[in-house]
């Protein structure tokens, strides 16, 4: 049997009430965290530029999905876009290892759910879906991928989306494969908008959830597509890993090492590889308390120094350029603490830009990911040193923990409590929650 009928076999079979009820809580607890984040970009620029997009294209349609935030409505892929580049405003969604999923599958399933007429019924078992098939393969090989310059997100993510949007419709084992293996051949994206600072990156997860509605409507459809799309020779794997493929135990995880489980939330509007670096820095900002600076180490990881634009030392001209870089965020957090959409988007800064040069990124591959080392220099003389040691389950909130992240979010950009209020509401009914309520929520953003 090829991988992607033993994914699907998997899917097929998921049911809330039979998996176990600490994913379900998770998958509440992504959908919370997904939603509240995104109304919590409502001030960001990038969902504004990915409506007129979508409304160019697919015009306003009265019977179609919502541009939240917004309170038009147009084609489901066009929400997709739109909503899926405000969910991505702050940089601040879930991260599934690489791979922002959260932010891809939420927003496309949302718009399926309110335009077609749908319930919430499959809503959670379709999120799992989508974080078990995409996070399968994210986690076996994006250390291979990523360094190649392919973008997690949107390499996984296809099949994330393939994956939920099949559960969420009801398709059977045969389409689901199929759906899968669609979205293998339609994947790809790249990381050199981090680089460059500039925002393509914001879209991709918006075009990745279009490609995997297409892919699964195609399967539904009845396409022809390859079985062995992932572990074949030409296949995913091969072509974006260059490894070959052990399908029966890679399958063998599924349903025993829960990938949605292994989904984070970042506390900080900055990369996920700058979570770490920044909590071990508001430490040292403490610790030192005003004392001048002649230089700074950072050590991480090679996964994480050679993702795209993490050594940049500037000069800066846009969020998407400070948020991922170490130095940057380092001199921020140690200079003004804990980071604000404020402070990552201010790029004239004397005394960060004075620090910058002295900070330098160093690999060590001693050092594990999600950690970090960072070591500092004094004027006076002197070396203060600390060692940051992170896992993945420091950052995997519970869902009231989730809460309060989400609302002081809201706070530092303005956003009324009662959008909180419509969200929890929703996520406490699931699976039988009202898609009305969340769009209440973002109705108080528009």
């Amino acid at each position: 049997m090829s991988l992607t009928a033993k994914i699907a076999d998997f899917i097929v079979g998921l049911d809330i009430d039979t998996m176990p009820p600490e994913v379900v809580e998770k998958a509440k607890v992504c959908v919370l965290n997904g939603y509240g984040i995104a109304v919590g970009c409502h001030n960001t620029p990038y969902a504004p530029v990915a409506r007129q997009a979508a409304l160019v294209m697919d015009g306003e349609r009265p019977d179609g999905a919502t541009l939240l935030g917004d309170g038009r409505k147009t084609s489901v892929v066009g929400a997709a876009l739109a909503n899926s580049a405000l969910f991505h405003g702050r940089a601040q969604e879930d991260t599934c290892g690489a791979a922002h999923l959260g932010a891809v599958m939420i927003p496309l399933l949302t718009a399926l759910i309110e335009a077609r007429g749908m319930s919430c019924e499959r809503l959670l078992a379709a999120i799992v879906a989508g974080y078990e098939a995409g996070g399968l393969l994210e986690k076996a090989y994006s250390g291979k991928t990523t360094p190649g310059g392919f973008r997690a997100s949107t390499l996984y993510g296809a099949i994330a989306a393939a994956a939920a949007v099949s559960k969420l419709l009801g398709s059977d084992a045969d389409q689901t494969a199929a759906a899968i293996a669609n979205a293998a051949s339609f994947s790809g994206g790249l990381l050199q908008s981090f680089a460059d600072g500039t925002d393509e990156w914001r879209y991709q997860v918006g075009m990745v959830g279009r490609t995997g509605l297409v892919a699964a409507e195609l399967a539904r459809a009845g396409s022809i597509s390859a079985p062995h799309a992932l572990e074949g020779p030409s296949g995913l794997i091969k072509s974006f890993a260059r490894e070959d493929c052990n399908a029966d135990e890679l399958a063998a995880q599924l349903g025993h090492d829960w990938a949605t489980l292994r989904v984070t939330f970042k506390p900080y509007p900055v990369c996920a590889f700058n979570q770490t670096p920044v909590i071990a820095a508001l430490a040292l900002r403490e610790e030192l308390d005003g004392a001048p600076i002649s230089a700074v180490r950072v050590r991480m990881n090679p996964f994480e120094t050679g993702y795209a634009g993490m050594d940049s030392k500037g000069p800066f001209h846009s969020i998407s350029g400070t948020l991922m870089s170490i130095p940057f965020c380092i001199a921020n957090t140690l200079l003004h603490g804990a980071p604000s959409m404020q402070a990552m988007t201010t790029y004239a800064d004397p005394a960060v830009n004075a620090m910058i040069p002295d900070i330098d990124l160093i690999t060590d591959a001693a050092v594990p990911t999600l950690c970090c080392t960072i070591e500092i220099d004094l004027e006076g003389g002197g070396t203060v040193v600390r060692e940051q040691v992170m896992t993945f389950a420091d950052f995997s909130y519970e869902r009231a923990e989730v809460s309060r992240l989400i609302r002081r979010v809201g706070a530092e950009t303005g956003v009324s409590p009662a959008a909180y209020d419509h969200l929890e509401a929703f996520v406490g009914d699931l699976p039988n929650g009202d898609i009305q309520k969340v769009l209440a929520a973002f109705s108080e953003i528009e």
